[in-house]
């Protein structure tokens, strides 16, 4: 006969959940419901009164060419900054796999800008590749390229991107080698043995055991992208030139704080929710089919 083993019952567990409870309430929670309820409403030019519109803001959003253009500037915003943080990062945890001498000095060089608050990592950037200051832009020079990221739009786009993928590189690089480190190693011995190359090892063994960490990964960069590149984007390039680096993230910024309308902020921030919660379902549903745990 199996005896059950019955615990008494105790306010502990529920107290050492209280903290995390508490925090998701007052800082997402409540916050969502705040702009949910907003979003029905506008307010007066002096900020004293509101009106119950129903669906008028979000009518109003999917009417307006400039917001259609930051949807999907946004969308490829994610698409190349997941692409060029996974991507790298995937490579340098491969070189850092094989780094004997020097391991962890190595790994601890390129796990250290993810310790750079995103503003900040914005800032380098920004004087990096500064017109008239930045070294790059003289190389570029040399090179026959004009820079100018204040007056050129794809340029703009192109150091932001860069400088948000950056941010990311050791973010990824984490998991990577991590994941890496998990495979056994007499799978690779094998392999080698049998006279498959250092390149037809990473792409038959290593790459379809590590789709667990790169389908992980791919729902993180989607969601920094869509929200942690505020930072970067305002010390960079506050939006422009002529909004080509607004995403939604900062449109919903400068419409809400800068042209006070809270209404049309609080419509676009649950816009955006929902896209990111779309697209995490669309990953979940579909991609990870082709995951290999």
């Amino acid at each position: 006969m199996i005896k059950r083993v019955h615990f008494p019952a105790s306010p502990l567990p529920y107290l050492l959940v209280a903290p995390q409870i508490v925090i998701t309430i007052v800082f997402f929670l409540w916050p969502a419901g705040q702009a949910f309820y907003q979003s029905f409403h506008i307010e007066d030019a002096f900020g004293l009164g509101s009106e119950f519109v129903w669906f008028e803001n979000f009518e109003v959003l999917f009417t307006d060419p400039l917001y259609l253009a930051t949807f999907w500037r946004t969308i490829l915003f994610s698409a190349l900054v997941a692409v060029v943080s996974m991507g790298t990062s995937l490579v340098l945890a491969a070189f850092a796999d094989r780094v004997i001498r020097g391991a962890t000095f190595y790994r601890t060089l390129l796990i250290w800008p993810y310790a750079i608050a995103p503003v900040l990592a914005g800032a380098i950037w920004s004087f990096m590749f500064h017109p008239t200051l930045g070294i790059f832009p003289y190389f570029l020079e040399m090179a026959g390229i004009d820079w100018n990221h204040y007056m050129s739009g794809n340029q703009a786009m192109a150091l932001v991107v860069l400088a948000a993928s950056w941010k990311q590189i050791a973010y990824n690089f984490l998991f990577y080698l991590a994941g890496m480190q998990a495979i056994p190693k007499s799978v690779i011995e094998a392999a080698a043995i049998d006279g498959a190359g250092p390149v037809y090892r990473f792409r038959t063994i290593i790459l379809p055991l590590l789709s667990p960490t790169t389908f992980f990964l791919l729902i993180i960069n989607a969601v920094y992208a869509f929200f942690d590149t505020f930072g970067i984007i305002h010390a960079v390039t506050k939006g422009g030139p002529a909004s080509s680096t607004t995403t939604l993230v900062y449109k919903v910024f400068t419409d809400g704080f800068i042209g006070l309308d809270l209404g049309g902020s609080a419509a676009q921030s649950i816009v955006l929710m929902v896209m990111v919660i779309a697209l995490t379902v669309f990953q979940f549903r579909y991609i990870e089919r082709k995951v290999e745990y």
